[in-house]
């Protein structure tokens, strides 16, 4: 007889079988199911693995495709214009060229598998295998009057107005932002639209602001059900049991320092100087204990990543009876929280440090602009009296504040201007002031101290090989470097260092130092992170360039971050698990949590950007045929930029210089050929403001003493 014994199969072979099976791709849920794989530790683990090796795709969805759509290359449409389109790659290169006969129906957004890529003397072109996930068939843009009847100027990257019915318009008139339907006209390459939602007039940029959230696709609405768990939860009492299996720090000199008007306080400080150095307590809202895993406040906090802060408002992350409430460190009322306790030497050195759950009672709601005060010696009385039962630790703070500021300026961390800026809105939202966000001692104090938390969680997670979301900023591109050098030297700067095989961070702090200061540090500062990649979310502790740090992470904000939720979440399970079962529980997670909140927070930067630019037409607006003075920010081919003391820009077309014929050299400056006069980065410039069109947030200049043509401005 021969006995033949059954190889059991593998999870890897269990879900390839699957997929198999199937021509579409798969939620990651209903693949558990398919398979029958009963572990779900054991799946999701398997299936974290199978997408690093290259069997599987998963997108940000959860979706799940099968290796012969791996094979192929994920990218986004990103331009649409009338006979082709632009698609991007999602693991970079350069954008690849689709005639529309090859797009199979894409449209700006989508996500598309790409096949037969060729390379052609234009560059590279492709055809699209299939989409694999849709944007809605949406789009924001502004109703205006055509030759033909009506159009709407999309918001999106569509290159042409789309036409639309009068009967389509819903009420809507000449002048107002709206959402519209996108409509595939038959045998036609072109799209057309009928208005689904109206916002009002696009001439008022909080208006205009709406429309950009749903653009971008920002939730702003809880569900019933997200927001009766978090009440829920933000009633639950402290109990004796819990305060009983944390370390009571009540009796530390705590205090919270935060925006006059920020109500989401979630981080507070402790310092005290020791005779080898400092005791750094970092103090962070627990909120891991209030939103538990898979919960629907958690599903929902992953969906959006981050809060978004507009002008006139904040979209949180979290239902604001945690965010403003229960999560929120408030003064003089005991609060659950996450501790990196860190001691440091003389020269700022981590010599120890342990992360524990905790419970404070913070003395003082300390606000920026008073410990600033106080720091300048303009504190009055009253102020000093506030801030009594914590002036010692603000005095060691801010000394060790500066020893490590000092210390990153040596590793060769960059120092970037925040080209930030604050809008003062009036009881209408209409912006009616716009300056530069200038950051303080006490500003820069809670940066340093909350960098050093930061450091020491990263170090932790890779020394004990936890599962984990680095924040990462990888090495910068040789050929954007070139693009650096040329600018730099063709502003008289030196560049020596930078032209080495393998620039360093200092390398970049030096360019960044001698441009300090003059008129050509803002477009250095802009270049320099051009040529920078983008900071993202990694499980990989690659380390962090611009910091020059080789550990780093995002611990110390979760009420407005997923991804220090998320290690919180791994942190405190850390000590009562091993190493397998942490990797069992959390690989996958930390890999989801890690790429969906890279993703939330490039959303949610583009809408902040879009606002802005918006609130900054509205200003401008109301000072049409009004001169400021500025300096060049920018040169092109077709003009160039001009950014005032208010950090405003605009754009002013060479043709507008009278009596003269500017040539651009290809770099940085613009020549006269008539006299020789040049216009380069950082040239003095009075301008007049000549147009600002809110809905696209771009501002019209011309050099002052000119009246304004209408036909040649916005």
């Amino acid at each position: 007889m021969i006995c033949i014994i059954k190889k059991e199969k593998t999870p890897t072979e269990i879900i390839l079988k699957a997929l198999s099976k199937l021509r579409h791709a798969i939620s990651s849920k209903e693949l558990l199911k398919r398979t029958g794989i009963k572990d779900k530790s054991v799946f999701y683990d398997t299936l974290h693995q199978m997408q690093v090796r290259g069997d599987v795709y998963v997108n940000k969805r959860h979706q799940v495709f099968g290796k012969a759509g791996q094979t192929r290359v994920t990218a986004t449409v990103y331009s649409l214009s009338e006979g082709f389109a632009f698609v991007r790659p999602e693991n970079g290169g350069d954008d690849l060229y689709v005639s529309s006969d090859r797009l199979k129906g894409a449209i700006v957004g989508d996500t598309v598998l790409l096949k037969n890529i060729v390379e052609t003397p234009r560059g590279k072109k492709a055809e699209v295998a299939s989409i694999t996930k849709r944007r809605q068939w949406v789009t924001t843009g502004t109703v205006r009057k055509s030759y033909n009847g009506f159009e709407i100027v999309p918001d999106i990257a569509i290159r042409y107005n789309l036409p639309i019915l009068k009967s389509d318009l819903m009420g809507a008139r000449p002048g107002d932002k709206v959402q519209a339907e996108l409509v595939r006209v038959p045998r036609r390459e072109k799209l057309s639209a009928r208005v689904v939602k109206i916002y009002g007039t696009a001439e008022s940029a909080k208006i205009c602001s709406d429309a950009i959230v749903d653009q971008n696709g920002i939730p702003t609405v809880f569900s019933e059900e997200v927001l009766a768990e978090a009440a829920r939860a933000a009633k639950e009492p402290i109990t004796q049991e819990e305060l009983g299996a944390r370390l009571d720090l009540r009796g530390e000199v705590i205090c919270t320092i935060d925006g006059a008007d920020a109500k989401d306080l979630d981080d507070a400080i402790s310092v005290r100087r020791t005779e080898r150095g400092f005791d750094l307590g970092v103090h962070i809202a627990d909120v891991s204990h209030y939103v538990r895993e898979d919960s629907a406040v958690d599903e929902e906090a992953f969906l959006r990543g981050t809060s978004v802060y507009f002008a006139d408002r904040v979209i949180p992350m979290l239902p604001k009876e945690l965010s403003n409430g229960a999560c929120s460190l408030n003064a003089g009322e005991d609060k659950l929280t996450f501790s990196a306790l860190i001691r440091l030497d003389e020269k700022g050195e981590i010599l120890s440090y342990r992360f524990e759950k905790t419970v404070i009672h913070s003395r003082v709601r300390g606000v920026y602009s008073e410990v600033n005060r106080i720091f300048s010696g303009e504190a009055d009385e009253a102020l000093l009296q506030k801030y009594a039962p914590v002036l010692e630790s603000l005095k060691a703070g801010r000394e060790l504040a500066k020893i490590l500021e000092q210390r990153s300026r040596d590793k060769g961390a960059m120092d970037f201007e925040s080209g930030e800026s604050m809008f003062t809105l009036d009881e209408n939202g209409v912006c009616v002031d716009v300056r530069p966000r200038v950051q303080g001692e006490a500003e820069k104090m809670i940066e340093q101290l909350m960098i050093t938390a930061n450091q020491a969680a990263a170090r932790l997670a890779k020394e004990e090989q936890l599962p984990f979301v680095y924040r990462i900023h990888e090495n910068p591109d040789p050929e954007r470097i070139k693009a650096l050098v040329s600018l730099a030297a063709a502003l008289g700067f030196s560049t020596q260092r930078l032209r080495s095989e393998k620039p360093s961070p200092a390398d970049f702090s030096e360019l960044l130092g001698q441009v300090k200061g003059t008129p050509a540090e803002q477009v250095i500062s802009h270049q320099v992170l051009r040529t920078m990649e983008k900071a993202k979310y990694s499980t990989e502790p690659v380390g962090h360039f611009g910091l020059a740090l080789a550990d780093y992470c995002h611990f110390t904000s979760p009420i407005r971050r997923y991804p220090d939720l998320a290690i919180h979440r791994i942190l405190s399970q850390a000590q009562s698990l091993g190493q397998i079962e942490l990797a069992l529980r959390f690989a996958s997670f930390a890999a989801a949590a890690a790429s969906e909140s890279s993703k939330c927070e490039v959303r949610a930067m583009t809408a902040e950007r879009s606002a802005e630019d918006c609130y900054k037409a509205e200003f401008m607006k109301a000072h049409v045929g009004e001169e400021f003075d500025g300096v060049v920010s920018g040169v092109t081919q077709r003009g160039v930029f001009v950014q005032l003391r208010n950090s405003v820009e605009g754009f002013v077309p060479i043709g507008a210089f009278p009596n003269a014929d500017y040539r651009f050299d290809g770099v940085v400056t613009q020549v006269d050929e008539r006299t020789g006069s040049r216009i380069t980065i950082g040239t003095p410039m009075r301008i007049l403001v000549a147009a600002a069109d809110i809905p696209t947030g771009r501002i019209d200049f011309m050099p002052a003493g000119q009246e304004i043509n209408s036909k040649e401005t916005v």
